[in-house]
């Protein structure tokens, strides 16, 4: 019997009539669809999460966002919406720079970092980084305050 042909011409030898193929096949394309909706429902949950608008936020004190620690003014939005997305906001305050430099940082986080073209608001950017994080005057860290200490026995 090995090798007869039945009514709808397949072969009778096993693994040759396609049964494991389309149940591989079958599993692949559910596999594949359920990853689709995982990452579409990913998505839509990361969209929901983005910070809300300057109007609607009440963490401001001092004209400072207090869970970013960045100075609120014109183009705070735009660098909390582009720069916060990949890194600390603590790296923005930290790395003060003249508009040059601000550029050229940019520009290798284009190349190196995945950053996306800014497009127009990448002026926007620029001038909210050089307005209020600036190259500090002096390269040296300010006095210690004198401390009043108990005596020491």
């Amino acid at each position: 019997m090995n090798g007869q042909k039945n009514k709808g011409g397949d072969s009778k030898e096993k693994g040759t009539n396609g049964f494991p193929f389309r149940w591989i096949a079958l599993v692949f394309l559910l596999l594949t669809i359920g990853l689709v909706i995982h990452q579409k429902n990913t998505f839509v949950s990361r969209t929901e999460e983005l910070p809300p608008t300057l109007d609607q936020d009440t963490n401001i004190v001092d004209g400072i966002h207090t869970p970013t620690g960045l100075i609120v003014a014109d183009g705070f939005t735009e660098v909390v919406n582009n720069c916060t997305t990949c890194h600390s906001a603590q790296l923005i305050i930290q790395n003060r720079m003249g508009r040059e430099a601000w550029v050229s940082t940019i520009r290798w986080m284009q190349e190196t970092q995945n950053l996306w073209d800014l497009g127009a608001q990448e002026e926007i950017i620029l001038s909210y980084l050089t307005a209020n994080y600036p190259p500090k005057k002096t390269a040296r860290r300010q006095p210690l305050q004198q401390e009043e200490w108990y005596p020491l026995e």
